[in-house]
């Protein structure tokens, strides 16, 4: 007879994910390191209690908005590339669905995150309960509904028995190379409480390991038999590389070969940036010394990169006619875009499969000396807007000084807004991987939470956050997370004075200034002169955090030191010049209007009709 153990829905879900782990160099660890939680009605009565007594093994912080703590959770599932998760555990209604933004960014970004939320009744005899949104034509249908297109796992428990199916599909989603990404899982207020006799095999610790997919052998032989016969062959190397962690497997074919690489912005840091054959990041917020490569190279070896329009120049980067495209990523999806030679395969196992068969291969000797040329104008390009100067403080300048106070284990940290591009163009890696941009889904508000979940995950280095004035209005409430569960984080807030690098935007495409900068917005007494603007050091403090206004790089990095020494928060607010901006020469394709009404549109657009001359189209 079966040995079964009788628990509520809510008892058997804790009991299922404490008893799941992960295989590790040094044995294994709980695959589920950290949950977050609002309660209210929907979670509080059934789940909260199961969740306290669990408190040992997985760990449980309060979160201030149900969106950056989903967000929190995702950053340090990234932090950790991919092999611990954070869940993220809401109420009913409001608390659900402002879960949904951070569901999209690890969606886009291919990152694990497990999202459990409370849902209406099943029996339905309340309703409609509180916080329900009712359907005139679909009583099944819920809040919950909202996350289907942004996650790759979607369920509601109707029944305790469902548990049994629906928990290992989520957890072999969740750890898929190909499927990864967010799972959402609705408990119905009064299922939560239902008993079931459940097996008890079911809650038998399990150690889980990341699945390394070998490539099939014709098509290695045939990217080998592609590769010999190129002269000027580069590789774009995505955020796959981290998450396979193939960086060494990576720099062994660079180096063997003598094949430049050049970065993504998920892909920065899998090669030092002192490497002679670290060509610098790719595309439209990259380096020209990256796209300059991209231009004249004769076949592009995309590894573990989604060839986002930021990396490819919208598809203008590659120049030569002639070039082949050739990819190795472990998702279908991704691997077969613009009819590239396609190895399905995990990063590490396709290169370690290549090698055999290039012995004796290298790419020419002048291209790899190009490729450090190149490089070096590029880094004399950085140095010289990166540096002090005197004069309003640049986003550069702000990224050098915190460059240059980079030490083993920090992480740096950033999202949306201008930081994004100044971050990517500027950046000289010190050491690989620990650096986090969410440029996929370009989430504003996302740099503040992910701050937090990455120093839970590395909580040996610092963890700072490069963030502007508008993300920071618009999600800060984790500056005081940081400050109230003590994980120190220390916040840089450049402040142009409303959303600038969208202004830059507008701008450039021949329009005028409006309702992005402060002082181009809408004020019912009409004066500008008299703006106001928040206090962000006044702010902080409120918080709890340590707070300080800087004025000048030199402060800025005495500040940074300072902020070192803090055993809690601290934000450092610096005056950010909105006119001074890095840039590369890559062309990027934004919708713009057939029929001009002015001068400066007709110049803008007659600019983007050159670039989409370089558009490939397809192959």
């Amino acid at each position: 007879m079966q040995n079964t153990l009788s628990m509520t829905v809510a008892e058997a879900l804790a009991a299922y994910l404490r008893a799941q782990y992960i295989e590790t160099e040094e044995g294994s660890e709980p695959l589920f390191g950290c949950a977050f939680a609002i309660f209210g009605h929907g979670n509080v009565t059934c789940f909260s209690e199961t969740l306290q007594a669990h408190q040992d093994q997985l760990p449980l912080w309060r979160g201030q908005n149900e969106q950056s703590m989903a967000m929190a959770a995702v950053a340090y599932a990234k932090a950790h590339q991919r092999r611990r998760i954070g869940v993220a555990i809401a109420s009913v209604g409001p608390g659900a669905l402002n879960m949904v933004t951070a569901a999209g960014v690890a969606h886009t970004n291919r990152l694990p995150l497990l999202m459990l939320a409370g849902d209406t009744h099943v029996g339905r005899l309340p309703d409609p309960v509180l916080q329900q949104v009712e359907h005139f034509q679909d009583p099944t249908l819920s809040v919950n509904d909202a996350f289907r297109p942004v996650v790759r796992y979607w369920d509601r428990i109707v029944t305790p028995s469902q548990l049994l199916q629906t928990l290992p599909q989520a957890i072999s989603t969740l750890l898929d190379p190909e499927t990864c990404g967010p799972v959402f899982i609705g408990l119905p207020q009064d299922v939560q409480g239902q008993r079931y006799d459940f097996p008890a095999a079911f809650f038998a610790k399990r150690v889980h390991r990341i699945a390394r997919p070998e490539p099939e052998l014709r098509s290695i032989a045939e990217l080998a038999a592609a590769l010999r016969q190129s002269r000027r062959p580069l590789v774009i190397a995505g955020g796959g590389v981290h998450y396979a962690r193939a960086t060494q497997a990576l720099l062994r074919f660079a180096e063997a070969h003598g094949v430049p690489v050049v970065e993504t912005i998920a892909g920065r840091a899998v090669l030092l940036q002192s490497h002679p054959l670290n060509a610098g990041p790719i595309g439209v917020t990259g380096s020209d010394s990256a796209n300059q490569m991209a231009a004249e190279a004769d076949l592009v070896l995309a590894i573990g990169t989604r060839l986002q329009d930021f990396s490819t120049g919208s598809w203008s980067v590659f120049h030569n006619p002639a070039m082949q495209l050739a990819s190795i990523n472990v998702c279908r999806h991704d691997a077969v875009k613009h009819f590239a030679l396609a190895v399905r395969s995990d990063a590490g196992a396709a290169l370690d499969a290549l090698e055999p068969q290039l012995q004796g291969w290298q790419a020419d000797a002048a291209w790899g000396a190009l490729c450090q040329s190149r490089a070096a104008t590029w880094k004399a390009v950085v140095h010289t807007r990166t540096r002090a100067a005197e004069g309003a403080v640049s986003y550069a300048q702000v990224v050098g000084a915190v460059n240059r106070g980079m030490q083993d284990g920090d992480t740096v940290i950033t999202a949306a807004g201008g930081l994004p591009a100044e971050l990517n163009m500027n950046w000289q890696s010190p050491q690989l991987a620990h650096f986090d941009i969410d440029f996929g889904f370009s989430c504003m508000g996302y740099e503040v939470a992910a701050g937090w979940g990455v120093k839970m995950a590395k909580p040996q280095g610092e963890a700072i956050v490069l963030v502007g004035d508008g993300s920071y209005l618009m999600q800060n409430v984790d500056v005081y997370s940081t400050v109230f569960t003590g994980h120190k984080v220390i916040f840089v807030v450049c402040d142009n004075a409303g959303f600038a690098v969208i202004d830059k935007l507008q701008r450039n495409v021949g329009h005028a200034s409006f309702n992005n900068l402060l002082k181009d917005c809408r004020r019912l007494d009409g004066a500008p002169t008299a703006m106001p603007r928040v206090d962000f050091v006044q702010h902080a403090r409120s918080m709890g955090a340590s707070a300080t206004q800087v004025d000048t790089v030199a402060a800025l990095e005495q500040a940074l030191v300072s902020a070192r020494a803090s055993t809690s928060s601290v934000v450092i607010v610096v005056d950010i010049d909105p006119t001074q901006w890095s840039s590369c020469d890559c062309w990027w394709d934004v919708g713009l209007p057939e029929v001009t009404r002015s001068d400066a549109q007709a110049q803008a657009v007659a600019a983007w009709r050159a670039g989409n001359a370089q558009q490939r189209h397809g192959i």
